[in-house]
């Protein structure tokens, strides 16, 4: 994360769909620096009149029941129809195999290539009980 960080131009990357600051966006909301704190409240108070009519979705089963690939599709038929789509997928690990559960971006072959999807993998070792401590609300 920049030492600096402008407000103004992460809105304006987010609201223009650039990954980049989408992506950076999300890790300043996520962020469990204090400092951090009053700039993503700003930056959220910012995008939320930007939401419109958006979404929020949670997709959850057991290991090979094909979340990645429902994702996939539904992700795809929404682009499709002039939607923008992000996953924000938390992937928690088999305790028993150590393997993925949810899958990952490798999975979402054609939404992980569409430009009007953003999706963003996380290992549930970064939140608790693979449920993310914090997850904006769908801002993009």
């Amino acid at each position: 994360m920049p030492s600096t960080i402008d407000i103004d131009r992460y809105v304006e990357g987010v609201l223009g769909g650039k990954r980049a600051y989408i992506a950076r966006a999300i890790t300043l909301v996520e962020s469990t620096r204090p400092q951090h704190r009053p700039l993503a409240q700003q930056l959220l108070t910012r995008l939320l009149p930007h939401a419109g009519q958006a979404r929020r979705v949670g997709v959850s089963g057991v290991p090979g029941v094909g979340k990645s690939t429902f994702i996939d599709a539904l992700g795809t038929m929404l682009t499709g129809l002039g939607h923008r789509v992000a996953v924000l997928a938390v992937d928690p690990s088999s305790s028993r195999t150590g393997g993925s559960i949810l899958g990952d971006k490798t999975r979402m072959e054609r939404l992980a290539v569409d430009s009007r999807a953003f999706v963003r993998p996380s290992r549930a070792r970064e939140h608790s009980a693979g449920s993310p401590r914090r997850r904006a609300s769908p801002w993009w």
